[in-house]
């Protein structure tokens, strides 16, 4: 099991900027980051597998958001750009995740408590 510890949200306006960071007790292969929006389900937002060669975006976050990964500090982080208040959910870090057909899961893997982020129009 991998204890996750996530920290970096806050509320911004839109066009602005946060770094979420997840700090993990152990090295996993895929790191993931998700989201759930109020009345909506959990989605996956960007995850980072095979080495730090491989990362996967939804479509709703690319080319603003980047996932990274630190494997000395165990840390993996989400740099997000000109924030949507569309964007505001629940963060949650998780680990242990896949990328299966076009969706990002980690149903079977390790959960964070999650981080609020808040986007004001």
């Amino acid at each position: 099991q991998v204890q996750l510890v996530e920290s970096g949200g806050g509320s911004v306006q839109a066009g602005g900027s946060l770094r979420l960071s997840c700090v993990a007790s152990r090295y996993s292969a895929c790191m993931g980051w998700f989201r759930r929006a109020p009345g909506k389900e959990r989605e996956g937002v960007a995850g980072i597998y095979n080495r730090l060669t491989t990362t996967w975006y939804a479509d709703s976050v690319k080319g603003r958001f980047t996932i990274s990964q630190d494997n000395a500090k165990n840390t993996v982080y989400l740099q997000m750009n000109s924030l949507k208040p569309e964007d505001t959910a629940v963060y949650y870090c998780a680990a242990e995740c896949a990328v299966i057909g076009d969706k990002l899961s980690a149903d079977f893997g390790d959960w964070g408590q999650g981080t609020q982020v808040t986007v004001s129009s």
